[in-house]
């Protein structure tokens, strides 16, 4: 467990900016105490100072994860956001789409977001955006890249991809063993 280097950092903010902006400063500095941001094993954990001390007591060997994981580091230094992130990251969001309760079913399955499914989407979206996707209830259930603005979405075919898929809250149950 050590704190990112300055390459780390420039590449995990800038993963996070794209989908919340200037809010990531909200992450580290909250009113219920201090947080920062953790390697280990090449995963990015999201704790809490007074858990990080009681985390430095464990040896590295044996520790396995603490606080929230927020992604992965590749073998080529590219950051991937993992879906235990989503919590954390919804309700700063400066993007969101809200899908259909049939589109719902189809984006937790993996499938890119078509127009057909599309409730409505953030004004001032832009296209390659990150996006958070939520359903009619504002329950978010992932998140990815918009592939259309918010201009062009209105004047699209109903087939269209307006959204990219990245990550989903059924990954839970498809790919539970490699979460973290």
């Amino acid at each position: 467990m050590r704190p990112l280097t300055d390459e780390e950092t420039k590449t995990f903010f800038e993963k996070l900016s794209k989908y919340i902006g200037e809010n990531v400063k909200l992450l580290i500095d909250r009113p219920d105490g201090m947080y920062c941001f953790r390697v280990h094993r090449s995963r990015i954990f999201y704790i809490s100072e007074e858990n990080l001390k009681m985390a430095c007591n464990i040896p590295r060997e044996d520790l396995l994860s603490f606080g929230t994981c927020f992604g992965k580091f590749s073998k080529n230094q590219q950051f991937k956001l993992h879906i235990t992130a989503l919590d954390y990251l919804a309700p700063y969001a400066k993007h969101k789409i809200w899908l259909k309760p049939n589109a719902e079913q189809q984006f937790l399955y993996g499938h890119n977001v078509i127009k057909t499914g599309l409730t409505r989407i953030s004004e001032n979206t832009l296209k390659y955006q990150g996006i958070i996707i939520c359903s009619v209830n504002d329950l978010p259930l992932g998140f990815g890249v918009a592939a259309k603005s918010a201009e062009e979405t209105r004047n699209a075919d109903p087939l269209t991809i307006i959204a990219y898929h990245q990550a989903d809250i059924g990954q839970y149950i498809r790919d539970e063993e490699h979460l973290c």
